[in-house]
């Protein structure tokens, strides 16, 4: 059974309305997304290099047909190689956002973790699915929009790279059957945790997570998730 937890975290991240079209390219071409909240992912874990605390911004918009998440990385070695729905990309460079549509913590949330291959891992995470064990739900595969940009050479690290964006449009009808109790409009709080997944190394699997919050070990505990609020 799923339960509300107690909040630790209520850091409120503000999430502007727009009233002009996004394109998802990967550019910060509109002008509304110089005129919503920017924030830093400055929580670190599993750093051992000097170059695996590097820095990211996010941003968010809405409107009543999406929500728009944009990413800018700052990257020394760009890496990705998953290109299997549902599988590792975390194990790549890759942009990550968890959302729960209510403003409590809930033993489940919505994840979409995808790299720059736009290959996803979009799953219902339950936290507490059976004798205190999580299970990932990978039936749920929503439709969505993203584009990158690399300034740099994708799994070559004989040179030095500078980094990417990612820019996605994540349809409100995606969270269909819940949003009926907290619907997109000003004023609404979701629980939410946005972090990045950075790897350096062209082997193996050691990455580095930075995340918006602080949070503990365990980057799907989501009573470590902040709130976003949705604006005018």
């Amino acid at each position: 059974m799923l339960e509300a937890k107690v909040n630790i975290a209520q850091d409120i991240f503000k999430v502007s309305k727009t009233n002009s079209k996004i394109t998802i390219d990967g550019k910060l071409d509109e002008a509304i997304w110089q005129n919503t909240e920017v924030r830093p992912f400055n929580h670190f874990f599993d750093v051992v290099k000097p170059t695996d605390q590097q820095n990211s911004k996010f941003r968010m918009l809405w409107d009543e047909e999406n929500l728009y998440l944009f990413y800018e990385c700052e990257d020394q070695y760009i890496t990705a190689r998953e290109t299997v729905r549902d599988a590792e990309p975390y194990h790549d460079d890759c942009a990550e956002i968890f959302l729960i549509p209510v403003p409590e913590s809930l033993d489940m949330h919505f994840c979409l973790e995808i790299n720059l291959y736009k290959t996803s891992n979009d799953i219902v995470y339950l936290n507490n699915f059976y004798n205190n064990e999580f299970a990932p739900l990978k039936g749920f595969n929503p439709e969505f929009e993203v584009e990158f940009t690399v300034d740099g050479t994708i799994n070559d690290n004989s040179d030095i790279d500078k980094g990417w964006t990612m820019e996605l449009a994540i349809p409100i009808k995606t969270f269909k059957g819940v949003d009926r109790f907290f619907p997109v409009k000003a004023g609404s709080q979701w629980k939410f945790l946005a972090l990045r997944q950075d790897r350096n190394d062209p082997e193996g699997n050691r990455r580095t997570c930075s995340t918006i919050f602080p949070t503990e070990k365990d980057v799907h505990d989501t009573n470590f998730f902040g709130l976003l609020e949705f604006v005018e």
